[in-house]
């Protein structure tokens, strides 16, 4: 098994262990925590090794992970707002993954209207 399979699982379990343990004592430690960035640095890590280092691979894909952290964003938002509105987790994440998914879309459609790859 390679180090680049193996490291994601054992950093989700220590952040999984660490927002457990912060979350008793801040929330605010415990969100950042969770959203810290833990696969960017690897995919990363994976694009720079396969493409040799080429700096034109390395720039289209930090503008790929940019845009993408924005229907993680509303996916965020979504979520704070079902949670606002009274419901439970269940139908919480589903609204969060459907404004996602929307979100995911919309980015998809203007990347082909703009020629982006």
């Amino acid at each position: 098994m390679k180090s680049q399979d193996v490291v994601p699982v054992i950093a989700s379990i220590v952040i999984i262990v660490l927002v457990a343990i912060l979350e008793k004592q801040s929330k605010l430690f415990a969100a950042i925590a969770a959203v810290m960035p833990l696969t960017a640095p690897l995919a990363l890590w994976i694009v720079y090794a396969s493409s040799g280092g080429r700096q034109e691979a390395m720039i289209q894909f930090t503008l790929s992970l940019a845009l993408g952290l924005v229907p993680t964003l509303a996916f965020l938002i979504a979520v704070h707002f079902a949670a606002r509105a009274g419901m439970k987790l269940i139908p919480m994440l589903l609204t969060g993954y459907a404004v996602w998914g929307v979100g995911v879309g919309i980015l998809l459609a203007l990347r082909r209207i703009l020629g982006l790859q």
